[in-house]
């Protein structure tokens, strides 16, 4: 016995740009989010090297450092990164900005609020037959799939529970992930 026949359509979630940080300033004492100037801060201390991400509060613009290398021998790190480090490179500060060892370690969560889009075909939810939907993460962006999913198809998230079948649970994901719409009864 065969399966039903389905619709297959690919959704994305890509970064539209690099999330804040929720991190406590030292000067406007409040929470506030800051943001990666995309800077790095290298010092050298003999044979010894000090790396920090540069941060700036989004109220009070007060730069601070999270540190990403502290007391490194020189050697012990890679040329293509240091020189990295050197030219302030983009996709490096990326990579460090959304490395949960530098959050645990900087005490600070990512905020995703404004961060993120979804690039997805329009779906027709009239139609007989099932429809399936592959969902593809180009960043580790942390969203509820019942939140994306009531997003990208204009439904209730109540709907999404009766309508949906996933391939996982339906609370926080960070990479990709398979769902089906069933026919409305």
């Amino acid at each position: 016995m065969s399966s039903p026949l389905h619709i297959v359509l690919p959704w994305y979630v890509r970064r539209t740009r690099l999330p804040l940080l929720a991190l406590r300033c030292v000067d406007c004492r409040g929470e506030r989010a800051t943001s990666g100037d995309g800077r790095f801060r290298v010092n050298a201390n003999h044979k010894l090297l000090d790396v920090w991400l540069l941060v700036r509060c989004t109220g009070c613009d007060r730069t601070s450092k999270l540190p990403v290398y502290e007391r490194v021998p020189v050697g012990a790190l890679d040329p293509a990164e240091l020189h990295g480090f050197h030219v302030n490179d983009p996709a490096l500060v990326a990579s460090r900005l959304l490395d949960p060892a530098l959050a645990r370690r900087g005490r600070f969560a990512l905020d995703w609020t404004g961060a993120w889009r979804l690039d997805a075909a329009p779906v027709v939810l009239d139609g007989p037959w099932p429809i399936r939907v592959e969902v593809v993460f180009a960043d580790p962006v942390p969203v509820r799939p019942d939140r994306l999913i009531a997003h990208g198809l204009g439904m209730s998230r109540g709907e999404v529970a009766r309508r949906v079948k996933a391939d996982i649970a339906l609370k926080r994901a960070t990479s990709g992930f398979a769902f089906t719409v069933l026919a409305a009864d």
